[in-house]
């Protein structure tokens, strides 16, 4: 397996890209921005991507679909939760103060249980809303990409249109901490931590907390 994170754009997002190393199929998650860079790593690596997948559809994850889309031909997907969200792109961008964002249309519209599959890898689609109705996480055999759902030490935000508090809370809970401690979480935002660190250290996850 092959596994590149690249932080990008102003708000630092953290872009993964997710090979098969024999067959060099890849999908790319949040390419928020810089996507020169991210096209680099892909033709460095020999890589053919079959699909941009966004965890959620704000504009600092979703600004660089449409360059990554031209120029690689690869299918976008989104959870159909979000299909409302990415049409305000350009409002979002516009109101942190930054150039309006467009984005194609996904070709594929995800839900709970679904799997991305590129080469011997599969990915599991879980439905983890809360910082917007359709934020997902990806899963597979000992990782998970949480987007901006769970952060290393911390949640998303839910003070945007479309977040709730306790909607993140018990996603988390019902979809996330389920999983084994020693799984390692990749967030949209910061370092990576694991499920058994989140469980014992996150305020927001702490069974003194209110929330769980």
């Amino acid at each position: 397996m092959i596994l590149r994170r690249l932080v990008v754009g102003p708000l630092q997002v953290n872009c993964f890209i997710l090979a098969d190393d024999e067959t060099r199929d890849a999908v790319v998650i949040d390419p928020g921005d810089d996507a020169q860079e991210i096209l680099r790593v892909i033709r460095e690596k020999g890589l053919r991507v079959k699909y941009i997948v966004n965890t959620h559809a704000h504009f600092d994850h979703v600004g660089a679909n449409k360059a990554i889309k031209d120029a690689t031909g690869a299918e976008l997907l989104l959870h159909e939760d979000d299909v409302a969200v990415l049409a305000t792109v350009s409002n979002q961008s516009r109101s942190f103060g930054m150039h309006p964002i467009l984005s194609p249309e996904p070709d594929r519209l995800l839900k709970h249980g679904d799997i991305i599959t590129v080469g011997e890898i599969s990915l599991k689609v879980l439905h983890t809303p809360g910082h917007t109705p359709g934020g997902i996480s990806l899963l597979e055999e000992g990782m998970v990409f949480t987007g901006d759902s769970l952060f290393a030490g911390s949640i998303g935000r839910t003070d945007f249109p479309g977040g709730d508090l306790m909607t993140l809370i018990r996603s988390i809970k019902t979809n996330l901490m389920i999983l084994p401690d020693t799984t390692k979480v990749f967030s949209g935002h910061g370092p990576e931590s694991t499920i058994g660190e989140e469980r014992k250290e996150n305020p927001f996850l702490n069974n003194d907390s209110g929330f769980i």
